[in-house]
């Protein structure tokens, strides 16, 4: 360290260092009004903390899978809406559970990774779930020069879980048990809304966010914009861009748009709800809540069929009726605003087992000589 006398009577105090990222020396310093003993020891406590500092943005330090997380959301509340932040934000705590929060994630391995998933003993599909953020969070990190090499991804290998088009059987409903749950349904609000959701295929977040200009009966088209974020209780952009659509309006699904209206005019009477813009809302002129629809429709499911849905499998369900009425895999795309039609393909491989058994069975019985 030196020091130099400035032209207003005050002490300059200097150090020289060396930057680890171009070689080049560097000076920091610090201005002080005397050179005593005292002011010299303050400034080389200064200068060096000063120095650190600027290594320390310079030298890439050992980056914990805590570190890593806790970067990752600061880039997350910037890019993401609100609901996908909160939803990786959970995903990640999970992620830093199973790994420890003070793994250094540049020692990771993929043997490593695995043989600590297996050991929370959760079922593959769920294991699964937790690896696809794992992966996106790693390879965000590398993108972010957080992380020297990813290429140990690569060697981890998806966990044997039961095929798609298997546990999807148990997503969606028959023909016969769509009519069986909705005969079963007492409440004529959730009822309704049961119906819609089949006949339209919209997510239960698209059809609570549509207002009564969205839903233009005469002209048969309902106009997807939005999604309603139970979550955060906002209104937010679809799901994707291919989610902003119109959706034609069949004969049955305009008898139920009819009904939700009279409905809806009633409730307004009897309850006295505020007047209100939307579609479809609650006794109080509000949001319906998808905490309360699905409670709703898994405890009437499990009641009437044996087993419990949710509201999405509404949406399986309108796919996989129309895949039987000969509706081609694109047009169904279209309608439900799929990005990709591979969740459709994945139910027509079912539909189409289940229409090839059907058929056998009938040809079975036919005689052709008698």
């Amino acid at each position: 360290m030196w020091i130099e006398e400035t032209k207003n009577g005050k002490y300059k105090f200097v150090e020289r260092y060396e930057d680890y990222l171009t070689g080049k020396t560097k000076k920091v310093s610090i201005t002080l009004d005397r050179n005593t003993p005292q002011s010299r020891k303050i400034a080389q406590k200064t200068l060096a903390q000063k120095i650190a500092d600027a290594m320390d943005k310079s030298i890439k330090k050992d980056v914990t899978l805590k570190d890593l997380v806790e970067e990752y959301r600061k880039d997350q509340r910037l890019t993401v809406k609100q609901s996908t932040y909160i939803r990786n934000f959970h995903s990640c705590n999970t992620i830093m559970r199973l790994l420890g929060e003070n793994t250094i994630v540049d020692r990771m391995t993929a043997r490593y990774v695995r043989d600590k998933f297996l050991e929370s003993g959760k079922a593959p599909g769920t294991l699964n779930e937790h690896l696809s953020r794992f992966r996106a969070l790693i390879r965000w990190g590398y993108k972010a020069d957080l992380i020297a090499s990813i290429a140990f991804l690569d060697k981890i290998e998806t966990f044997k879980d039961l095929p798609h088009k298997i546990k999807i059987q148990d997503k969606y409903l028959e023909s016969e048990e769509m009519k069986e749950l909705l005969n079963g349904m007492q409440e004529e609000h959730w009822k309704l809304l049961t119906k819609f959701l089949i006949l339209s295929g919209l997510r239960f977040g698209e059809a609570i966010a549509l207002l009564k200009e969205d839903v233009d009966i005469d002209n048969r088209t309902i106009r997807v914009t939005k999604t309603y974020d139970s979550i955060n209780r906002e209104i937010t952009a679809p799901k994707s861009i291919c989610s902003i659509r119109d959706v034609y309006i069949q004969n049955e699904l305009k008898t139920v748009c009819k009904q939700i209206n009279a409905l809806m005019l009633r409730q307004r009477l009897i309850h006295g709800a505020r007047c209100t813009d939307l579609f479809m809302h609650s006794l109080s002129g509000g949001y319906i809540q998808y905490f309360a629809y699905n409670k709703y429709l898994r405890e009437n499911s499990e009641r009437i069929l044996g087993r419990k849905l949710t509201a999405h499998a509404l949406r399986h369900t309108h796919a996989s009726l129309l895949l039987e009425q000969g509706v081609s895999i694109d047009t169904i795309s279209r309608r439900l605003g799929h990005e990709n039609s591979r969740i459709t393909k994945e139910i027509y491989l079912h539909i189409t087992e289940k229409l090839k058994k059907r058929d056998n069975e009938q040809l079975t019985e036919i005689l052709f000589f008698r």
